[in-house]
């Protein structure tokens, strides 16, 4: 087949060749702080406030907007990858549904966002996710909690990628979810690897901040000891923890829980219930198999996985005959594994720059965007009010003289000379005029006027409220501690 060439049309006269001479460093320097910037903000690291990457806020996001709740029905996840790719996240659907499949899984998130149904993966990616028109999502019951209120002016909105729709900047988040489901991040040049930790460790820990603002790392450290991993396993040491909530860096080790226990009538041998985050049954027995293969690891005679979804994981590893069970586990641990190192580095944006936390910094900006969320709230809840309050004080006036509203209105020739001497008459505003004029005449009796007056006191009762509310730190404090005592008893769980 021929190929078609098109030829470049010669520049007209008013055409001007015009070259730039421009230094290649400084261009490749700009392009790449740009680049670089790009991928801290929008992609690899974390929001301190709600503790999600872009991603994943537009995942639960979309899913809010969707009304995928807990009690609706599953849908495809393939439809709500689709929804976030064309609304919010143009990056490819691989991306997004990687992220999406993390959000669902129990062994990655303490307190997942996602509740999944389908193949959504095994620890340690030993079994990957299934494709996403197989696979079906909603949100989890805690999700709620993320957007709670997100329709009440509490955070702000800009535009999406092509200006036709909107994305907050950050969720409402009613619940340190950094800290509890932890998160992982590569970027230019700096890295983020946090841990997740039990959600009500967390909330008391907050709300003993709240309480007594200077206090210092050691009382926090009495409500958070460490880590709490979706996975269990046992923490080895603490001063790498220490460490990690002091200054934002540390490491350490996490060991597989095991027990010693008669495998057959004759032999003992080690059963694993919990290994280390992250890792996976297949690749700790892939690792025996080479070690024991290479002479490396003696006393051995067998590996099994009997890992099912009734009891969970059960690695059984069968010990020959004169060898000590103990001996031999404490090699497991230095060759394999089952004994890993967990590198802290808490690195999240905030007010847009990244930033290295420490357990109690981390705990202040969220209680910072949390008491700014609950102040915006009230705000826009108290200006919701007052207009209801003023309508209904409208309708209470008219019902006092309704013989004379009906009169004015008969002898009117049109509806803007009515709303005129209404106005005139009973020095009403035009909003209250035009709700008389929209009211329908059933409902001017003196049974609605009671329920009137009765609506009229809640109102003012509820708008005094939330005045002293914004009026008062202390109140507003208060608030924001009994709400997040009332997210640890609801979904509040013991340590793993």
């Amino acid at each position: 087949m021929a190929r078609r060439s098109t030829k470049t049309p010669p520049p007209d006269d008013s055409y001007e060749e015009k070259i730039l001479d421009i230094d290649v460093v400084d261009e490749m320097q700009g392009s790449f702080l740009e680049y670089a910037y790009s991928v801290i903000y929008s992609r690899a690291l974390p929001d301190a406030r709600d503790g999600l990457k872009p991603v994943h806020r537009r995942i639960v996001y979309q899913m809010n907007e969707m009304g995928l709740r807990p009690d609706r029905g599953y849908v495809k996840c393939a439809r709500v990858v689709g929804e976030v790719m064309g609304k919010l996240h143009p990056h490819g659907d691989a991306s997004i549904y990687d992220a999406l499949v993390r959000l669902a899984q129990p062994f990655s998130m303490r307190l997942p966002l996602v509740d999944g149904h389908g193949n959504f993966g095994s620890l340690g990616n030993d079994d990957p996710p299934a494709a996403m028109r197989y696979t079906e999502c909603r949100m989890a019951d805690a999700t709620s909690l993320m957007t709670e209120s997100i329709d009440e002016d509490t955070v702000d909105f800009t535009p999406n990628y092509d200006g036709q729709e909107q994305e907050p900047d950050v969720l409402p988040a009613a619940y340190p979810n950094l800290l509890v489901n932890g998160s992982s991040g590569i970027a230019v040049g700096m890295a983020t690897n946090m841990p997740p930790h039990n959600l009500g460790e967390v909330i008391a820990a907050a709300r003993h901040l709240i309480r007594y603002p200077g206090a210092d790392l050691d009382t926090l450290m009495k409500y958070v000891p460490g880590p709490d991993l979706p996975t269990g396993g046992r923490i080895v040491g603490l001063t790498g923890i220490r460490d990690a909530y002091e200054s934002g860096r540390g490491t350490f080790k996490i060991r597989a829980t095991v027990s010693v226990e008669d495998v057959t009538a004759r032999r003992k041998g080690l059963v694993v219930t919990e290994l280390p985050f992250t890792v996976g049954p297949e690749k700790v027995i892939s690792k025996i198999k080479d070690l024991v293969n290479a002479k490396k690891l003696q006393g051995i005679a067998d590996v099994k996985d009997l890992t099912d979804r009734s009891h969970g994981l059960r690695l059984v590893i069968e010990i020959k005959n004169g060898f000590v069970p103990e001996a031999v586990l404490e090699q497991l641990y230095k060759l394999t594994p089952m004994e890993e190192s967990f590198g802290i580095n808490n690195v999240a944006l905030v007010d847009g720059q990244p930033l290295t936390l420490g357990l109690k910094e981390l705990l202040e900006v969220y209680l910072d965007h949390r008491f700014n969320v609950v102040r915006r709230r009230s705000e826009f809840r108290r200006s919701k009010k007052r207009d209801r309050l003023h309508l209904v004080e409208g309708l209470l006036v008219a019902l006092l003289d309704i013989d004379e509203v009906i009169r004015l209105i008969r002898s009117s020739d049109n509806s803007a000379q009515a709303k005129e001497r209404l106005i005139e008459h009973f020095s009403l505003s035009e909003i209250q005029t035009q709700y008389i004029l929209d009211t329908p005449l059933r409902r001017l009796t003196r049974f609605d006027r009671i329920e009137l007056e009765s609506e009229r006191d809640r109102l003012n009762g509820e708008i005094d409220e939330l005045t002293g509310i914004l009026d008062s730190d202390a109140e507003l404090r208060k608030l924001v501690s009994g709400e997040l005592a009332a997210v640890a008893k609801k979904f509040g769980t013991d340590r793993r």
